[in-house]
């Protein structure tokens, strides 16, 4: 695990381009504190440069940036290929020789050999970018599924790249431009919508794709897209498979040259996680929950429960309102973009770290895949509602968009409005702000007024059911823009590679064959029958989710904090999340100094991490 980044065709000369590439590893560090280089172009057209994490082959010979032996082509590697012996294996019978034990050897090797085609053949979370002496060209490329992020900025045939947002920020070659559609994208939806970012020009590699940089210009492949089927298999057949793949993910998962942990809620899915996990390894796994004095948000007594049960080294942290706002200040700092969630894993991947893990593995995934969330049912229920009600909807819908309305009816009622199409109902039931309400909340931040409906239409592939459209938003918008996103940012902050065997190339491209009347089967009812092992008390208690008290620490203790964001806001904000939203947004303005119009309110100084540490440190 590491962090990346590059500048091509810089027009720099070679004493300034290594001073930005130093400054690239000062910034990406936390990423990689284990080791870190750089690489320069004998012409001085590229600049490489990786922090390494050390996890596989923890020896001198897995230092990045790693070169073939002829010094054609070299390599910055972020990520985890987990069937790299595999692929090893294959190589050596083909008499390909090896210097190292890291997957890092093993892409150069399949790059070499196979070309742009070799991501087709990793089953892992990566972002790589390979530079050609000969051909004078880059090779950059994301995951299927955009578990590890890379952005990169182009402008005038040159390219810079990183693992990211605030390091190309960092860089002083990138405009502190904000972006409009992005922010709006944003309050819409709690999240930046890929491939955009919150600074123009700054884009996202899109999940999936790869990037060659060839003479100052750059073409964009599309390599894996999710495509679920509807094959004829029935309900026992479809709970071995998922049994099947299942156990071959999470082997996979656990393949390291460090101890690895789990995170332990009192759901199911990193439940299943522990309990096929412990089968696999000679020592007790190190499991870690957080929990809370509120009942409503308590999990600690589950997990606990259930970590003895499997018999793991179990970690508990209870967390309080004045330790988690003193923990606040260092999240801002540490934020890369503005998500309304994320301090969850910051603080449980701080508890890992600080107990000596450097790999933990996460149940994130189970619920896009398997029907986890009330989205399954309501979202289908609204699109054929709202197709047998045509003649009056658009009255209702305007009705409901009244300012007495509460915000969830509000979206209700734009979707009544909008097409009767799954995106639309979908951002009805996930959505932050309307579009009306981002109109008038978009001068706050230097923007001109733009009707948010333009952020709003969702591509979605054709997919054999509605059911199988809401799965296909699960994972390629709320869990890639913001959960996957938001993960690896704050495990990364403390130096924890966070791996999620449920978001696998090879597991998803199994479980998307398996029909939705059984794959999203209510309750969980398929992954549950495949995996007995998981205990009747958590099979049988509410869904939850891993939620901290916001709402009660907002209005109490936190108070102070937001007290100005609500009543400055042109719109009545009535919810925590609103609030965190517009909070996590000025903070990120504020903290990389982005320039906006003068007069923006979102120029005043807003109540960034200074302040809040001042204000703790009254206490």
């Amino acid at each position: 695990m590491c962090g990346i980044a590059g500048i091509l065709n810089s027009g720099l000369d070679h004493d300034d381009l290594e001073v930005r590439l130093q400054r690239f590893a000062r910034d990406l560090r936390h990423r990689g504190p284990d080791d870190s280089g750089q690489f320069i172009s004998k012409n001085g057209i590229a600049g490489l440069v990786s922090t390494r994490l050390a996890i596989q082959d923890l020896s001198s010979a897995g230092h990045q940036p790693m070169a073939t032996a002829d010094g054609r082509y070299t390599i910055v590697f972020n990520g985890e290929i987990y069937n790299f012996k595999e692929l090893r294996s294959e190589l050596e019978a083909d008499g390909e020789t090896f210097k190292s034990d890291s997957d890092t050897e093993v892409i150069l090797k399949m790059y070499t050999r196979y070309g742009t085609d070799c991501v087709r053949e990793f089953a892992g979370m990566f972002g790589i970018a390979i530079w050609d002496e000969m051909d004078q060209s880059c090779f950059i490329a994301r995951g299927a599924l955009g578990i590890k992020p890379l952005y990169y900025f182009e402008e005038s045939g040159r390219l810079i790249f990183a693992s990211e947002v605030r390091a190309l920020l960092n860089s002083g070659l990138i405009p502190r431009k904000l972006c409009r559609d992005a922010v709006t994208g944003y309050l819409l939806f709690g999240a930046v919508p890929e491939p955009l970012t919150l600074i123009e020009g700054v884009c996202a590699l899109p999940a999936g794709h790869y990037m060659v940089w060839r003479d100052g210009k750059t073409r964009v492949t599309k390599f894996w897209d999710l495509e679920f089927g509807d094959d004829s298999i029935s309900d026992t057949e479809a709970v071995r498979v998922v049994r099947e793949a299942l156990n071959d993910s999470i082997a996979r998962h656990l393949v390291s040259d460090v101890p690895v942990g789990v995170f332990l809620s009192g759901g199911v899915d990193s439940t299943t996680v522990v309990a096929l996990a412990s089968q696999m390894t000679k020592t007790p796994l190190r499991t870690f929950c957080i929990s809370f004095d509120n009942p409503e948000f308590n999990e600690g007594d589950i997990a606990a429960r259930t970590a003895n049960h499997f018999g793991t080294h179990h970690s508990d942290w209870r967390l309080d309102s004045a330790t988690a706002k003193s923990l606040l200040p260092t999240f801002l700092e540490k934020s890369d973009q503005p998500s309304i969630d994320g301090f969850n894993t910051f603080c449980v991947s701080k508890l890992a770290h600080d107990h000596g893990l450097k790999v933990v593995l996460s149940g994130l995934g189970g619920d896009e895949l398997f029907g986890g969330y009330r989205s399954f049912q309501i979202v289908p229920f609204m699109v054929r509602a709202s197709r047998l009600f045509d003649p009056i909807k658009t009255g209702v819908g305007e009705l409901l968009q009244q300012r007495f309305a509460s915000a969830r009816t509000n979206r209700l009622g734009h979707f009544l409005t909008d097409l009767p199409i799954t995106s639309a109902a979908y951002w009805a039931m996930r959505g932050i702000f309307t579009p009306r309400e981002v109109v008038k909340l978009m001068a706050r931040f230097g923007c001109e007024a733009k009707d948010g409906k333009t952020q709003l239409p969702m591509f979605v592939p054709p997919q054999p059911t509605l059911e199988d459209e809401v799965s296909y938003l699960e994972v390629a918008r709320y869990m890639r823009n913001q959960l996957l996103r938001d993960s690896d940012v704050m495990s990364m902050a403390w130096s924890l590679e966070l791996r999620v065997p449920f978001v696998d190339v090879k597991l998803i491209n199994t479980l998307q064959r398996i029909p939705a009347r059984l794959r999203l089967a209510s309750g969980k009812r398929t992954l549950l029958s495949a995996v007995p092992e998981v205990p009747k008390w958590v099979r049988e208690r509410p869904k939850q989710g891993f939620a901290f008290p916001f709402k009660e620490w907002l209005t109490g203790e936190w108070h102070e904090i937001f007290h100005r964001i609500e009543t400055e806001s042109p719109i009545a904000l009535k919810s925590w999340y609103r609030s965190w939203c517009l909070f996590a947004l000025e903070n990120f303005i504020s903290r990389n100094q982005i320039d906006l119009p003068l007069g923006s309110a979102a120029t005043r100084p807003s109540i960034s991490a200074p302040s809040i540490r001042a204000k703790a440190s009254q206490r």
